[in-house]
């Protein structure tokens, strides 16, 4: 056998194309790198770095950076993974602090489930989907059936299910938001589907733009694209908007005059720390009532999940979609494709019904669970408030005041000496000022072009989900350092 035959069936060069062309920089070098120190210092290596702990600023994983779960979630969770715990109430109660509506809603879930190990319905648990439509219904005002509820493998699941119905050929196109969270270019590039960018507005604070929107439309149909969905992320993942009842007004009547699918991407409904949350669902709902049949083809799918908001279970993996207004044709053949995947996880599920169905008040378990949730919020806005105010000292760099979501992406300025090194080393300018400020102070964050941004800006992403607010000081540290660097 010749030496030069290769010895694998797979290489670099015979695997899928799709997949090598897919990024995703939340998960990519920066975080690698963030990693290496992690494991360098927890083996009390590493004496040389400038800082004793990395921040992971890069990724929107609440329970990683010290955000402590709900109390009421994990005791149900506990007694759903061991049933046999329930046959010792009286420890439970007296030993343990378990309230009675704990173990009333596991024994709840478990004559539902079965059991956590069994696989559910494909859509997901009846009487949890339930929850999920009452849920709704209470939100909007506005009737809601479980029967259109789909649960799922956290929102990124569903994300996933619905593009690989709508693309169907190449030339296929869903007009994405950008910036935007790399989930959707990722797999549209995966599902080798075109992308039709339309810019967010940043001097509006990061509202939608009709006319852009508009622009970019006309512009994929006129290069041959067949555009079939338009994706928006609400409140925004990186931008940290939250929109105005106007902006997705405009989106609803223009998804209607194109024959577009809305996917509203909705995982950060909790995080609102100015104006209020509006769905999607209700906004559809109202513009249905205003003008009776002009919207009633509209199809929508609304996404949530329990990773974000004040519950942070991003490792249970739970969530769902709602449809509305889709075919009965296409709506069984989403039914199909998610049978091949079996079921979501069914702890998930259960840990999807107690976010949506919370102690209420007068339970025993609601002053606790009040107590943590706005601890939580609270903590999140004193923290992305810190940070803004972090940045307005900062040369260069402007920042949209925090509005919802996790996140925060400023604006930054770079003298063109720090532009002329980042080319040096074959980086983009933004990614060369986050692995600079990595090796610095510790903090990972993500350079803007992994979430894209108009041509001649640059940002960077961050969460404010670390505890305390101490590592801010260090970015701003850093940051009059590397201006004095590669200032003129």
């Amino acid at each position: 056998m010749s030496t030069s035959e290769p010895r694998r069936a797979l290489n670099f060069d015979n695997i899928n194309p799709h997949v090598k062309a897919a990024q995703y920089a939340v998960r990519g070098e920066l975080a690698v790198r963030s990693e290496e120190y992690r494991a360098k210092l927890a083996k009390g290596e590493g004496k040389e770095l400038p800082f004793d702990k990395i921040i992971a600023a890069n990724i929107g994983n609440p329970q990683q950076l010290d955000q402590k779960p709900i109390t009421f979630f994990r005791q149900v969770a506990s007694l759903l993974e061991n049933p046999l715990l329930l046959e010792h109430e009286d420890v439970l109660v007296n030993s343990l602090g378990y309230k009675s509506d704990v173990i009333a809603r596991a024994q709840k879930l478990l004559k539902e489930v079965k059991s956590v190990g069994a696989y559910s319905q494909s859509q997901g648990a009846p009487a949890i989907r339930e929850s999920v439509a009452a849920f709704i219904e209470r939100r909007d005002g506005y009737p809601a059936s479980p029967a259109d509820v789909y649960l799922s493998n956290g929102a990124s699941s569903g994300v996933n299910t619905l593009l690989h119905v709508i693309c169907a050929k190449p030339e296929t196109g869903v007009l994405v938001p950008i910036p935007q969270y790399p989930l959707y270019t990722a797999t549209l590039a995966v599902l080798n589907a075109r992308c039709v960018p339309y810019y967010l507005e940043e001097s509006r604070a990061w509202g939608t733009d009709l006319k852009g929107i508009r622009d970019s439309y006309d512009q994929a149909i006129a290069a041959g694209t067949d555009v079939k969905a338009i994706a928006v992320i609400n409140p925004g993942n990186p931008t940290g908007a939250s929109l105005a009842a106007a902006d997705i007004k405009a989106v609803l009547q223009f998804a209607a005059e194109k024959k577009l699918v809305v996917l509203a991407d909705e995982v950060y409904q909790t995080n609102v720390f100015i104006g209020e949350f509006i769905s999607f669902k209700k906004a559809l709902r109202d513009l249905q009532k205003e003008a009776p049949g002009t919207y009633d083809d509209i199809e929508l799918a609304s996404l949530h999940s329990v990773s974000k908001g004040m519950v942070g279970e991003c490792g249970h993996r739970g969530g769902y979609f709602e449809l509305i207004g889709f075919d009965p044709q296409v709506v069984a053949e989403i039914y199909k494709f998610i049978s091949i995947q079996l079921c979501p996880p069914v702890l998930g599920q259960c840990i999807v019904e107690v976010m949506v169905n919370p102690p209420k008040e007068g339970e025993p378990s609601y002053e606790l669970y009040r107590k943590e949730y706005d601890g939580i919020f609270n903590g999140l806005k004193e923290r992305a408030y810190a940070l803004f105010d972090a940045f307005k000292q900062m040369e260069g760099v402007e920042c949209q005041t925090p509005a919802g979501s996790m996140y925060l992406f400023p604006t930054i300025t770079l003298p063109p000496k720090a532009i002329a090194q980042a080319e040096k080393e074959g980086r983009k300018p933004d990614e060369f000022y986050c692995f600079r400020m990595l090796d610095a102070t510790g903090i990972c964050v993500v350079a803007g072009s992994g979430f894209g941004q108009k041509e001649g800006t640059l940002h960077f992403r961050t969460t404010f989900l670390a505890p305390g607010t101490e590592w801010t000081g260090r970015i701003v540290q850093f940051h009059r350092e590397f201006m004095e660097e590669f200032g003129e």
